[in-house]
């Protein structure tokens, strides 16, 4: 299907829309602990959503992106945490999440970001040039679900922090 949709920033006016797609997209996750919700209004308290975009058909938000600073232990600067990322289910596997992806990392580069890392689904994630890098990891997390994509030259090594808003669980 060929969605007419929009990406766009999110304003203020979309948060309750956005915590609604979130929660439906990760409703039957059996991996998620359904938390991303209040991952999403603690980086927005937090003014730590360099990036928030929302994906809109006729006048509905169907879905959301979010990208936020990392720390890197050995001091590297510019890269990102990209997710959440949500789909109304009624709308998945239709190119909207792709959509969100490529153009949020499209601003990320427009922002002088080095790079990008998330935690995620190994056989989706790759198509967009994310790979599991040797020497970075974050904290916790099996390094096979754990993904780097640099803009530029070689990822950093040690460890990632996401932003404390990550913690969140109400």
């Amino acid at each position: 299907m060929n969605l007419k949709m929009v990406i766009r920033d999110e304003t203020g006016a979309d948060a309750s829309a956005i915590t609604e797609v979130t929660v439906a997209a990760f409703k039957t996750l059996e991996i998620s602990s359904h938390t991303e919700q209040f991952v999403i209004s603690a980086l927005r308290a937090a003014g730590a959503l360099t990036i928030s975009l929302v994906a809109e058909l006729d006048g509905r938000v169907i879905g959301h992106i979010a990208f936020s600073p990392l720390d890197m232990s050995d001091g590297t600067r510019n890269w990102y945490g990209l997710g959440p990322v949500s789909v109304l289910p009624e709308y998945q596997r239709q190119g909207v999440g792709k959509a969100l992806i490529q153009e949020g990392l499209t601003r990320l580069k427009k922002l002088g970001g080095q790079g990008c890392c998330l935690v995620g689904h190994p056989d989706y994630y790759r198509k967009f040039g994310f790979k599991n890098t040797p020497g970075l990891a974050l904290a916790g997390v099996p390094p096979e679900v754990f993904f780097a994509l640099p803009f530029s030259g070689d990822a950093p090594q040690g460890t990632v922090s996401f932003h404390d808003a990550f913690r969140a669980n109400g």
